[in-house]
């Protein structure tokens, strides 16, 4: 059974940086792209980044691109999201995720994960 843990998150000032984690366990995931996923109050769950299998090729929401970087660790079965410049918009419920199907490219929706963590909570401060 696949089993995914976050960690991480916490409380930070508008300016600070967060480095969040996912362990992974049931399955090795190398063959797997892997994504981080965000969910404020409110609001539905939308994309942050993702990571292909292989080349680790990045993908990322216009949103966080130049402040967040995405990358795995197959040999641990884990993936990062290393956060930085963080804003007060980007507080949220952060879930790492894990495609459903294999060897898939460029996958940023939500409906393409199968698997999910509980999540982590980011907060961030004014």
């Amino acid at each position: 059974q696949v089993h995914l843990v976050e960690s991480g998150g916490g409380l930070v000032q508008a300016g600070g940086s967060l480095r969040l984690s996912c362990a992974g366990s049931g399955r090795t995931f190398s063959n797997y792209a892997m994504g981080w996923f965000r969910q404020a109050p409110g609001r539905e769950r939308e994309f942050v980044a993702a990571i292909t299998w292989g080349d680790g090729i990045t993908y990322y929401t216009d949103s966080v691109k130049g402040r967040f970087t995405i990358s795995r660790e197959n040999a641990k079965n884990a993936m990062y999201l290393q956060m930085s410049s963080l804003r007060p918009e980007d507080t949220a419920v952060y879930y790492c995720g894990v495609d459903r199907i294999p060897y898939r490219m460029a996958v940023t929706t939500t409906a393409a994960f199968g698997y999910w963590g509980q999540g982590t909570q980011v907060t961030v401060s004014s």
